[in-house]
């Protein structure tokens, strides 16, 4: 796979920033933003959140193939115990477009969807992340490193490799993978870009496990239990 290269423009930048409490909160349950007349951003709102108290936010990316609700299953089962509030867009194309080529469509789209997010959920600025799986943990890192500044946490899920991206500010990282990955086969991505990202100076916490190209159970509750975001 040819690797896109890094430009000094940050064209993986977000300008979608958390604002002021919202005048009516969203009904809970899962919703589309109606944005995009296909493939549209899913929200998943946990029920119970409380008036005027800003809640956790963690946008989810998909692998290739997939669309948003692949991206909101990786961690919808803690969406209610954890009151996190789930964000999930769909990429334009089979995958991410930074991950097979130039930043763009995607990052628009992701953009447009954090931006209704933030008019419509009270989110709270120090507790925003943003994860995936394969491909979308790849995209997720891209986002992750050239956003710091809006995510301070980021979770990959088997992932490839860490698309080139100018980077802003130190958010921490948490990646797993499976001994037995076929399809990213892990001495070829997490066993680089783990102590990579560590070289770079980014707190790493570093998951294998004795499987596949899959996500343990055991390992996406580590993940939402190191988000640190409980209560």
């Amino acid at each position: 796979m040819d690797r896109p290269k890094e430009s000094t423009l940050n064209f993986a930048a977000l300008s979608a920033r958390p604002g002021s409490e919202p005048g009516q909160a969203p009904a809970p349950g899962q919703q589309g933003l109606a944005l995009e007349a296909v493939r549209d951003t899913l929200l998943y709102v946990p029920s119970g959140l409380q008036p005027g108290q800003p809640a956790p936010l963690i946008l989810l990316l998909h692998g290739a193939g997939g669309e948003a609700a692949g991206g909101l299953s990786l961690l919808a089962a803690f969406a209610e115990t954890h009151k996190i509030v789930l964000a999930a867009p769909s990429s334009r194309d089979s995958t991410w477009d930074g991950v097979r080529g130039p930043f763009g469509p995607d990052v628009q789209v992701i953009n447009r969807a954090m931006e209704r997010i933030f008019q419509q959920v009270f989110a709270d600025p120090n507790r925003i992340g943003v994860g995936g799986f394969s491909d979308g943990a790849s995209y997720a890192l891209a986002l992750g490193l050239a956003n710091g500044d809006l995510f301070s946490r980021v979770i990959a899920f088997s992932p490839g490799f860490v698309p080139p991206v100018p980077r802003s500010g130190k958010p921490r990282v948490f990646v797993s993978h499976g001994d037995s990955d076929a399809v990213l086969p892990i001495n070829r991505t997490s066993r680089r870009l783990v102590p990579a990202l560590q070289a770079g100076g980014y707190d790493v916490t570093y998951r294998e496990f004795p499987g596949p190209h899959t996500i343990p159970a055991a390992i996406a509750q580590e993940a939402i239990e190191w988000l640190g975001w409980q209560g």
